[in-house]
């Protein structure tokens, strides 16, 4: 992908993806698990579907890092492929409880966290 295609990717997720985050008490489970996985299962428009999955995941994860929960919670996360790990583990989860879907995603992903990145 070229630095132009990155860029107009990156403003193509925020002009769609902007309302969905800027009401986050409203986006539930399914709504991040959807391009989580869609991401994974298009060839075509993947990359841009992933990129909304990890650009959330990845906001959440530095807020969760950065208010010390992380540490509260005794969770460690993966140094390496941070993102695609966590985005894995959701995807995981999400399905494994999958009457959960309609809680925030938020909880979705810190219930995640809990589960799957405990500190050993």
């Amino acid at each position: 992908m070229t630095p132009l295609q990155r860029l107009l990717t990156a403003l193509f997720v925020i002009a769609f993806a902007g309302p969905a985050f800027a009401q986050s008490a409203d986006y539930r489970v399914r709504d991040l698990l959807e391009p989580c996985v869609e991401g994974d299962n298009d060839s075509r428009g993947g990359a841009v579907l992933e990129m909304e999955c990890e650009q959330y995941v990845n906001g959440f994860t530095h807020l969760y890092l950065r208010s010390g929960m992380a540490k509260s919670d005794k969770v460690c996360l993966p140094e390496q492929n941070q993102a695609d790990e966590i985005r894995w583990a959701f995807m995981r989860w999400a399905h494994e409880n999958f009457g959960n879907r309609d809680q925030p995603a938020v909880e979705g992903l810190m219930a995640t966290l809990k589960a799957h990145f405990a500190c050993k």
